[in-house]
């Protein structure tokens, strides 16, 4: 028997353990190379792994919900299952698999158990659909409102990429509505609690308890612990953030300086060309192109800024990787990275920064999308804040806020003296790692940003 371990994947820079959302094979399935094995959730990114090898499924690690760490074995598959897997005509389509399994869910329907109802309909809180599911239903032409009446056979009643397959085979074939549709729910294999290997975390002690009650199932509804008061435990991607935020507050001693910047002639300069811009270059001009821009360029002048640390050692990063913070439709944060932009132009970073916010929004990054950072830029400006004190991306070493740009009254120096006149001002706060970055640096890089936008060259 020649047996292939399949390993939890590592989707993106910092990430050291991955959620298993649903498993579209069983223990006993013949599998071919490029076959979708499992759905796995991240605190960045949710995706579907993919089976590099052919063969057959002959053990099945860990269940649904478990949260596993990076390079952990899940799955073993016999590469010398030659035989079983030439047994399928090559002819033999997608579809005509998920109709087979169909009518075999049919002739078993009076044995298997009924789906809750909890599952089959939306709860109280959005359903989450992984990016695949998405496009699938969009290709039927499946509306909302209707995806979310279909019964899920995945985590925590999710829907899976099995699931909506079949649901549109049914669909196609002139099949009941989802009503009266029973899914296949016949459940994964069950591994005893003595062969079945822990999760082995491998994240600061500090995350350690959060990890532990990131593998156990979340509860779908609220629960009261006393009168006037709803408990609602956080959902996996919000308990990841924690998780990450409280390791960078504990690995870096963080130092936050803060300046006004007087934004007044890149205002006009945007009054001025933004629809110009938007025709010829198809989106919105906003400021954050041009924050990137003196951002890159001062990473440039002060590669100190652009490190990060390894116990004793200094990494000096040779690309210039710019994250930006986005905040989605759940309400959870996540950091998409405009690669090598100090060799993008204004425009192009504006396209860059337009599409990656774009698809941060609908769930649609990669984990390319995401990996990488060297530096981040969150823009507290969006909430019409005037500033706010960030916590550095780690392993990044520091990260600049952006406030809200208002008018102010300013004391402007004339040669015929001094004058109040009406600005448009703006804060900027930069956090940075102690460790690496001493005040002066921290400094000169923060002014660097700031004499770069107040001296806007159009």
């Amino acid at each position: 028997m020649s047996r292939f371990e399949i390993k939890m994947p590592k989707l993106g820079e910092s990430i050291t353990e991955g959620t298993i959302v649903s498993w579209s094979v069983q223990v006993g399935d013949v599998i071919k190379e490029d076959d979708v094995l499992f759905e796995v959730n991240t605190a960045k990114v949710s995706a579907e792994i993919p089976s590099p090898v052919a063969g057959k499924i002959v053990e099945i690690l860990f269940q649904e919900g478990d949260t596993v760490a990076v390079g952990t074995v899940v799955a073993v598959v016999d590469m010398g299952g030659d035989d079983e897997v030439s047994e399928s005509p090559a002819g033999t389509t997608e579809s005509a698999k998920v109709a087979a399994a169909d009518n075999v869910a049919s002739d078993a329907s009076a044995a298997a158990r009924e789906l809750p109802e909890a599952q089959a309909a939306k709860s109280e809180d959005e359903r989450w659909y992984s990016p695949v599911v998405l496009q699938l239903a969009r290709e039927a032409r499946i509306l909302q409102e209707e995806l979310d009446k279909i019964p899920g056979t995945g985590y925590q009643g999710r829907l899976s990429k099995k699931d909506i397959k079949r649901y549109i085979i049914r669909k196609q074939n002139g099949g009941a509505g989802v009503a009266v549709a029973k899914p296949d729910v016949t459940p994964a294999p069950k591994v005893s609690a003595a062969a079945a290997p822990k999760p082995v975390s491998a994240v600061s002690p500090v995350q350690g308890t959060s990890a532990s009650v990131a593998s156990r199932p979340s509860s779908a509804t609220a629960t009261s612990s006393a009168e006037g008061i709803e408990v609602k435990e956080m959902d996996r991607v919000r308990r990841m953030i924690a998780d990450h935020m409280v390791m960078s507050k504990h690995t870096s001693p963080h130092v936050t300086t803060l300046v006004e910047v007087d934004m007044t002639k890149l205002v006009k300069w945007r009054e001025k060309n933004k629809e110009a811009f938007l025709k010829r270059e198809g989106v919105k001009l906003t400021y954050m192109p041009a924050i990137t821009e003196a951002t890159a360029k001062a990473l440039v002048a002060y590669p100190q800024v652009n490190v990060s640390v390894e116990g004793y050692n200094i990494l000096f990063k040779k690309h210039i990787n710019v994250g930006i913070a986005v905040s989605q439709n759940d309400g959870n944060l996540i950091v998409p990275v405009v690669r090598d932009a100090d060799r993008l132009n204004l425009s192009g970073l504006a396209i860059a920064i337009d599409g990656l916010a774009a698809k941060a929004r609908v769930n649609k990054l990669t984990p390319d999308d995401i990996a990488g950072g060297t530096f981040t830029i969150t823009n507290f400006g969006t909430f019409k804040s005037l500033f706010g004190t960030p916590i550095i991306n780690q392993p990044q070493v520091a990260i600049l806020g952006v406030g809200v740009i208002e008018k102010k009254p300013a004391v402007m120096e004339t040669p015929e003296g001094d004058v109040i006149a009406i600005r448009h001002k703006m804060y900027l706060s930069l956090s940075y790692d102690h460790r690496v970055v001493d005040g002066s640096l921290g400094g000169n890089f923060l002014y660097f940003i700031k004499n770069y936008l107040e001296n806007w060259n159009e």
